[in-house]
């Protein structure tokens, strides 16, 4: 595990960014996961880990997070062009209109959010185009904090894990000590994917989710839902 140091403006920032207070939505979307709970497949603990796992090695949210970093390097170097085409990027890679609705709208919301707290945003905000995926908000306000790339990477993975494992505690249902022991046995693996990540070349970006575009696209027609994907 490489070291990462930060100061402690730095540290703040990040926790602020990936903070579940941050008001951006994200705790109104499974991401596919009510389907899977519905119809059986994910229904305890061992499961839900399992299947955390599987997304963190080779599922969308690795994608999303290698754009992240791309959007954080752009805003580094002023490469505004580059910073709107990963937007476009991302956007036509999204697998459903659900999946892609949640990003444009917590992308949306964080942009906003940004805006307001700090004019200086503007300019970027204007420049990245609408809609905006939250992947590019949360590196743009990464690049613009000055947060470490390696952390805000961590951060983002960390972030969209505990939205899951809150999502599964309310689902399946479990305790939030479970929650709280998934989110420790997740760490070595967040670890890793970081280090992976951050190294992935534009022509190694791919993923494997069908399992999840299939389970998104049916949470739309569920009976009852608790979450908007």
């Amino acid at each position: 595990m490489h070291t990462i140091t930060l100061t402690d403006y730095h540290l703040l920032y990040l926790l602020q960014l990936a903070s579940p207070a941050l008001p951006v939505g994200a705790y109104s979307y499974s991401e596919g996961l009510e389907t899977l709970v519905e119809n059986g497949t994910i229904n305890n603990q061992a499961a839900l880990q399992h299947w955390l796992e599987a997304e963190l090695r080779y599922g969308a949210i690795r994608l999303e997070a290698a754009v992240m970093v791309r959007a954080y390097q752009s805003v580094k170097v002023g490469d505004f062009k580059a910073l709107s085409y990963w937007n476009l990027w991302l956007s036509a890679v999204r697998e459903t209109e659900e999946l892609r609705a949640s990003s444009w709208q917590m992308g949306r919301s964080l942009l906003r959010l940004l805006a307001e707290l700090h004019p200086q945003f503007i300019p970027i905000v204007n420049t990245v185009g609408n809609p905006c995926n939250y992947a590019v908000a949360f590196g743009i306000a990464a690049a613009h904090w000055d947060i470490n790339i390696k952390a805000a990477l961590l951060g983002y993975l960390h972030t969209w894990v505990g939205h899951m494992v809150t999502a599964g505690v309310k689902l399946i249902p479990l305790g939030q000590t479970a929650g709280q022991q998934l989110l420790l046995d997740l760490q070595g693996l967040l670890s890793d994917a970081v280090n992976e990540i951050i190294e992935l070349k534009d022509e190694e970006l791919s993923c494997c989710s069908w399992g999840l575009s299939l389970a998104s696209m049916k949470h739309e027609t569920l009976y009852t839902r608790l979450f908007r994907s």
